[in-house]
């Protein structure tokens, strides 16, 4: 049996009534963008993240909601507060309450409890499972309101996260009606400004000016909802949206200024995540103005506070800008390290678009790049992004394309070709120290013996050491070499003097 807020009033249960009525107001503040009020209110069913709630002698459907708005919060204050395992904490909590939910046969709560599942999913980055729960969810999810709109609004940003744009803006526009009469303001908030992101995204591959204009639009009206939701984080959100836009349109100046205004207010909240997410994009502006030294500084300091917090896709981002400002620096060795980083990181979490797009840039921006790891870094981008939308992006695998066969001349020279699951030339591997130094010294010593034409006498001069110190680095460390020098010529002893007769 199902125990409801009324029921509950009638029955004068007041510790079921006080703990229904905590986590509507806590879920409301949340909405608001206030963690920690959320938090506070909980309190002392729910003490600290990272601790399973109090909830003995509840009603089990009171107990479900209790787990429930528990798990949302721990997804939540997890990804601002940069919690590694909190969505592991917060899955758990979440499945819990599936649970409750189940056992008195509440179905539409257990559907809609694997809507909030699927965010932690996404915000972990791992979009299959997340799409999985997402359409799992809609399927019991039939009736229009609220919670259908937010499962919705979850599948389109996970296909958005995806690439998919089309895909994504067909799921927004065809429930634009449901979305019109959604009371919650947050959630019409976000729908209107993820309209309008992908309006961005489909308006610079496609040329179409008219979707920018429809952006601007749609972004205005979600900043609307926002004032009404009285949530700052999400209007920080929006003028960092509106900034970025403005860069595309070369507007820098009014560019950073919007992105300034985001930041403080982000920074005034104390999101961590939020100013890192800021900052990554007044590094791409930075580089669009060539100031490649701030926007060096200025990634730098995004990534250092996304590895951080388990947004596997954000960190990506971040390190293709990185690795960008580091190229134009011409710190080569720095940047390719920092795009296979990205790479390594997106395809950790199957975001392979992502991984695409940070090998497809990493080809742009090094011209220095070994033929192998060309090759396959070709070779991948073309596979994970052959499904994208984006014209220009696929114009840029193309350019890509012909700079990588004009420096193979025609011919890809790969270790990795044929074995099409391999990405391992793309990985930052170990580094041993010690057999680094001992493959280095050798490398030396053979150039120094191929100058001297073998001589060891020859070669310890260029080395400036003796002879004898030679010998012994070759008989004790680098017996192969041996083979290099000339070959020992032994003397002859002379005979002893006899005494003169």
């Amino acid at each position: 049996m199902k125990i409801t807020s009324s029921k509950l009033r009638r029955l004068h249960s007041t510790a079921n009534e006080d703990a229904l009525d905590r986590c509507e107001a806590a879920l409301k503040l949340k909405d608001k963008g206030d963690w920690e009020g959320a938090q506070e209110i909980m309190y002392p069913l729910w003490k600290r993240v990272g601790e399973r709630p109090d909830v003995e002698g509840l009603h089990a459907s009171v107990a479900a909601e209790v787990f429930l708005s528990v798990g949302i919060l721990t997804c939540w204050i997890g990804s601002k507060s940069q919690l590694k395992e909190a969505q592991e904490t917060a899955k758990d909590l979440i499945g819990e309450s599936i649970n409750f939910f189940g056992t008195i046969g509440d179905l539409k709560k257990v559907a809609a409890a694997r809507v909030e599942l699927a965010y932690c999913y996404w915000c972990q980055g791992a979009l299959n499972e997340a799409r999985i729960m997402f359409n799992e969810s809609l399927e019991k999810l039939t009736t229009q309101g609220n919670t259908r709109a937010r499962a919705l609004l979850g599948l389109a940003i996970v296909e958005w996260s995806a690439s998919r744009y089309k895909i994504a803006l067909g799921i927004l526009i065809d429930n634009a009606i449901l979305f019109k009469k959604v009371t919650n303001h947050t959630t019409a908030g976000t729908y209107h400004n993820q309209l309008a992101i992908i309006f961005q995204e489909l308006a610079n591959s496609e040329k179409r000016n008219d979707y920018l204009l429809r952006a601007l639009s749609e972004y205005q009206q979600a900043e609307n909802h926002f004032r009404l939701a009285h949530n700052t984080v999400l209007r920080a959100d929006v003028k960092n949206n509106v900034g970025l836009l403005l860069y595309e349109l070369s507007r820098f100046k009014e560019s950073r200024e919007h992105l300034e205004q985001a930041r403080r207010l982000t920074a005034h909240l104390r999101d961590k995540i939020g100013v890192a997410q800021i900052d990554d994009t007044r590094a791409q502006v930075f580089i669009a103005e060539k100031k490649y030294k701030d926007a060096e500084a200025v990634a730098k300091n995004a990534v250092r506070v996304l590895e951080k917090s388990g947004h596997q896709c954000l960190l990506a981002d971040a390190l293709i800008t990185h690795g960008i400002a580091l190229a134009r620096l011409k710190r080569t060795e720095q940047a390719q390290f920092t795009f296979q980083k990205a790479i390594e990181v997106a395809h950790q979490v199957s975001a392979l678009n992502k991984a695409g797009l940070a090998a497809l840039t990493m080809i742009e921006e090094i011209d220095e790049l070994a033929p192998e790891t060309l090759y396959v870094a070709y070779d991948r981008a073309s596979e994970w992004l052959a499904q994208s939308q984006s014209q220009d992006l696929l114009l840029r695998v193309n350019a890509a394309a012909r700079k990588v066969f004009s420096k193979l001349g025609g011919e890809p020279k790969s270790e990795a070709e044929g074995t099409e699951d391999t990405i391992e030339a793309l990985l930052n591997k170990p580094c041993d120290l010690p057999t680094e130094v001992l493959k280095f010294e050798g490398s030396v010593i053979r150039e120094a013996l191929a100058k001297a034409n073998g001589s060891l006498t020859r070669a310890a001069a260029l080395l400036s050491m003796s002879y004898q110190a030679l010998a012994y680095i070759l008989e004790s460390r680098h017996k192969d070499l041996l083979k290099e020098r000339s070959p020992i010529r032994r003397r002859s002893r002379k005979p002893a003097a006899t005494e003169e007769r």
